[in-house]
């Protein structure tokens, strides 16, 4: 009988659920103690040495805090998934940080974004009623204050159109959480009619809305007053930044420590005013090293600031550039209004033709002579697309230059590469890095996904493109995907393998 007694205390002790700042740490032996069919558990899954990882944990502490604080039931866990592989692998990890939620044993990934107020706006959103019922002025005024942003409905009449299309719209939108009350509890607020209002600790503070008793245009409302009028890109705002409706974004490119630094963010910021709802303005740091990705992918370098980009997420992620290189209301204006009425010409990168671009038997391709050559009617082209600092492009280069040696003399076929960082191509979209496209005289182009070997070239370039063996790039060297989450050396889902180009979304 002790021998048993002291088993359940041995098995107890070594399932123990710790915690690290609020937070359970959750491992593959105690796993069914934490994440049962009667709990709400967000977890997240991590490796110690992504950036991301790091820069989520204080959030994610706080949040762990705030929410056993209010004691509610949500815990929030985390595994780490270099030790617990198996546990990684079961839930389909690929990249880090992952976070899913299992509420009640049914797991759902998680779509909020990565600050406190954010990761608690969504869980409570996620188990709770779209909207909190607040009895009192006093109700109103706690749930307001702790909150970045907030929308109360204030309703006499909780079957009126107004207040039914507010619980639609309430129930639709994750991140932020909504309070229903009436106009005689709005203290404060000083609401005497029904109407719905969105408080924020930023701009002008508060916005009543005046539209349509619809839950989409309450909606629409909702989500662009909750954003600032300028936004400074950081890995905290970025998922408010893209997971919005608004795929549409200005750029300014700027130094904090520039002398006219709060003079260009207010010019920047009376300037949104006029095109809320419709294109969102983000200014980014040119001295955050963590920025220069993004730099690069829209061909500038820090001593370009201060400067303008737009971009239009939707589609094949178009950029434009202005006319104008000065910074003024108007200039800003006319570009953002030129954007919105189509009147611009999307920008295509190219660095200039090099001297010995055919010199060697790998031919070195920019956007101003690509056409020229790819595209010749007399030659069957296969190009590497790249970017410099990827690792799976350097293993790839003494292979890609073999192949190049090997149709040096070739009459018909070319071996080329691009540098895609500064180059763009019409009707050409780079995915990920190595991009391999295989470009017939007498065809519609070829997407490459085969093996990557010498031999696996040579025998889909023999059989004119139609040959790829095996499809699919070997498992150790799985591609990342390029933008959106915007500038980062390490991916926004971090993971071993895979080479992303910086996370732009915007």
């Amino acid at each position: 009988m002790k021998c048993l007694v002291f088993l359940a205390l041995f098995v107890t002790a070594y399932c123990e659920i710790k915690e690290e700042d609020d937070v359970l740490v959750v491992t593959t032996a105690n796993w069914d103690e934490a994440v049962t069919d009667d709990a709400n558990v967000l977890v997240e899954f991590y490796a110690p040495w992504c950036g991301h990882c790091q820069s989520l944990a204080p959030e994610y502490a706080k949040a762990a805090k705030s929410l056993k604080e209010k004691k509610s039931d949500i815990k929030l866990a985390k595994v780490d998934a270099t030790i617990e592989t198996k546990l990684a692998e079961k839930y389909g990890v690929q990249g880090f940080p992952t976070l899913k939620f299992f509420k009640k044993g049914n797991m759902m990934e998680y779509g909020g974004g990565r600050t406190e107020s954010e990761i608690v706006a969504w869980l409570n959103k996620k188990t709770g009623p779209p909207a909190k019922h607040l009895e009192t002025a006093d109700d109103v005024k706690s749930f307001v204050e702790p909150r970045d942003v907030t929308v109360l409905g204030f309703f006499t009449d909780k079957e009126s159109e107004l207040a039914k299309a507010f619980i639609k719209a309430a129930d639709s939108v994750d991140d932020i959480e909504f309070g229903i009350t009436t106009p005689a509890s709005s203290g404060e607020y000083k609401v005497n009619e029904d109407k719905i209002v969105v408080l924020k600790k930023f701009d002008d503070l508060r916005a009543d809305y005046s539209g349509e008793a619809t839950a989409d245009a309450i909606k629409a409302f909702v989500k662009a007053e909750s954003i600032a009028l300028v936004t400074e890109f950081t890995d905290e705002a970025a998922p408010k930044i893209f997971g919005g409706d608004i795929k549409s974004h200005i750029l300014l490119f700027i130094s904090r420590k520039a002398e006219n630094f709060k003079d260009t963010i207010e010019l920047f910021t009376e300037t949104a005013k006029a095109f809320k709802g419709k294109v969102l303005f983000i200014y980014i740091d040119t001295d955050v090293e963590d920025n220069s990705r993004i730099l690069e992918f829209f061909g500038l370098k820090a001593a370009d600031a201060p400067t303008l980009r737009l971009i239009k997420l939707d589609g094949d992620m178009t950029k434009y550039v202005p006319e104008s290189k000065d910074i003024t209301k108007d200039t800003v204006s006319e570009f953002v209004q030129s954007f919105l009425d189509g009147k611009l010409k999307p920008h295509l990168m190219s660095a200039d033709i090099p001297e010995d671009w055919d010199k060697n038997p790998v031919k070195v391709l920019v956007g101003k002579n690509f056409a020229d050559v790819a595209l010749a009617k007399d030659k069957n082209v296969f190009v590497e697309f790249y970017a410099p600092w990827c690792g799976h492009c350097k293993q790839l280069a003494p292979i890609w230059d073999k192949l190049g040696e090997k149709y040096k003399d070739s009459e018909d076929v070319v071996i080329a590469k691009m540098d895609s960082t500064t180059n763009e191509v019409e009707d050409v979209k780079v995915q990920s890095f190595p991009t391999l496209k295989y470009f017939p005289k007498d065809g519609p182009v070829v997407d490459y996904n085969g093996g990557r070997t010498f031999d696996d070239f040579v025998k889909f370039i023999e059989s004119g493109g139609k040959d790829m063996g095996s499809t699919g790039a070997p498992e150790e060297e799985e591609e990342g995907e390029l933008p959106p989450e915007e500038g980062e050396e390490e991916e926004e889902e971090e993971g071993p393998e895979g080479e992303q180009a910086p996370k732009i979304e915007l």
